[in-house]
C-alpha cells in the first residue's frame, strides 16, 4: 500500500530515503483536502496560481491540465499535483461563494440530495447589492432564476433610500409578496416568507415599490433570494 484510501495521502515506505519529502507532500494534500475550498473550475490552468490553490478540472481540459478531467488540481511548490475526488466529497467554491458536492462526475452547487447520475434537490441563495433607481418602482432584473421554487427573499438596507417613506418588495402582479412597510434607513431589513413555496418557470424580475413618495435614485439594498431547484440527471 503506497497511499491512504480516502485522501490518497502518500505513505512512507520501509527503508525509504528522503522521508521528509513524502511526509511534507502528505501534509500539503491533507491541508488542501480536509476542508476543500475550490479557487475555481475550468479546463485551463490559471497563469499565476497561488501556492496551495485548489481547482476543479473541467471536461476537455488542455495544456498543463490535459488528461486530468474531473480531478482536483493542487498547485504546490511551483507545480501541479492531481487528486481524484470521491463521491460525496463536499467543499466550498471560493469564487462563487456556494457550497458544492461531488456526485461522481460534477461538482454540484448548493446543498441537498443527489442521485448517482446528477439528479438532485438543491437549495441555493443568490445575493445582489441593488442601487435603487429613481421613480415609483425600481427593478432588479431577472433576479429570481428560471425553474426556482422560492421560499422567500431577505434583505437589508445598506445606504439610506431617499424619496419614499417605506417600500415593498414583490414581483409583477404582487408588489408586496415578499414584504411591505420596509424602512428606508440604513440597517432596515426584511424577511419575506410566503405561506407556500412558489415556483417560477422563467427568469423573473423583483420589483421594489415606493410608498409615501417616489424613489429619488439614492440608496442601496442588499437582497437575497432563497430557493430550491431540481437538477436533471445526466444522459
Amino acid at each position: 500500500m503506497t497511499e491512504t484510501t480516502q485522501l490518497g495521502l502518500p505513505l512512507v515506505q520501509p527503508a525509504q530515503a528522503q522521508k521528509h519529502v513524502t511526509v511534507n507532500e502528505a501534509f500539503a494534500r491533507l491541508d488542501a483536502l480536509a476542508q476543500i475550498s475550490l479557487a475555481g473550475e475550468g479546463g485551463v490552468a490559471p497563469a499565476s496560481p497561488v501556492d496551495g490553490a485548489l481547482y476543479a478540472v473541467a471536461a476537455g481540459a488542455s495544456g498543463l491540465w490535459a488528461g486530468e478531467d474531473g480531478r482536483l488540481a493542487l498547485f504546490l511548490n511551483g507545480g501541479w499535483m492531481f487528486v481524484t475526488p470521491k463521491v460525496g466529497w463536499r467543499g466550498w467554491r471560493a469564487d462563487t461563494g456556494v457550497a458544492v458536492a461531488f456526485d461522481g462526475a460534477d461538482w454540484i452547487a448548493g446543498g441537498g440530495a443527489f442521485s448517482a447520475n446528477g439528479a438532485g434537490f438543491v437549495q441555493r441563495s443568490v445575493e445582489v447589492d441593488h442601487s435603487v433607481g429613481a421613480g415609483a418602482t425600481s427593478l432588479v432584473a431577472g433576479f429570481i432564476p428560471a425553474n426556482a421554487t422560492v421560499y422567500g427573499i431577505t434583505g437589508r438596507v445598506l445606504a439610506d433610500i431617499g424619496g419614499a417613506a417605506s417600500f415593498e418588495v414583490g414581483v409583477a402582479g404582487s408588489s408586496n409578496r415578499y414584504g411591505s412597510g420596509i424602512g428606508v434607513s440604513t440597517g432596515a431589513w426584511l424577511r419575506g416568507i410566503t405561506g407556500n413555496p412558489l415556483a417560477y418557470y422563467s427568469d423573473t424580475d423583483v420589483v421594489l415599490t415606493a410608498t409615501g413618495g417616489s424613489f429619488d435614485g439614492s440608496g442601496v439594498v442588499r437582497l437575497a433570494v432563497n430557493f430550491a431547484e431540481l437538477t436533471l440527471p445526466r444522459a
